[in-house]
């Protein structure tokens, strides 16, 4: 499946924002994804190109990965990747969404 915003997608894939999970096409940049469940990210004040800053969150690979800063219009989202801390902006646009989305599961501690 495909669509005029996005790189080629076959599925949706999971992801998790600050503990909701959200469904969102594989094989996009992150700040794609979301605009996915978000629209209002596509037509709002990002550059699109690492310059203004307001996509800035914090991610890890899993729930005992290292967290990393990145820009989300720079780095894939992937299945099971877990956004700890956004933006501002982002998290003004993403509100309605993550209202509405399930929550993740708190992973057991071995």
């Amino acid at each position: 499946m495909s669509d005029h915003l996005f790189e080629p997608w076959k599925r949706l894939i999971t992801i998790v924002v600050r503990g909701k999970l959200l469904q969102v096409p594989e094989n996009n940049l992150l700040l794609r994804q979301l605009s996915f469940v978000a629209p209002d990210i596509a037509s709002g004040k990002y550059c699109w190109n690492g310059e203004c800053r307001y996509c800035e969150i914090e991610y890890r690979r899993g729930p005992d990965g290292a967290v990393l800063p990145a820009l989300s219009c720079r780095v894939k989202g992937f299945e099971g990747i877990e956004v700890t801390k956004i933006a501002f902006e982002i998290k003004y646009n993403l509100g309605e969404a993550l209202t509405r989305a399930p929550t993740a599961p708190i992973p057991a501690k071995g």
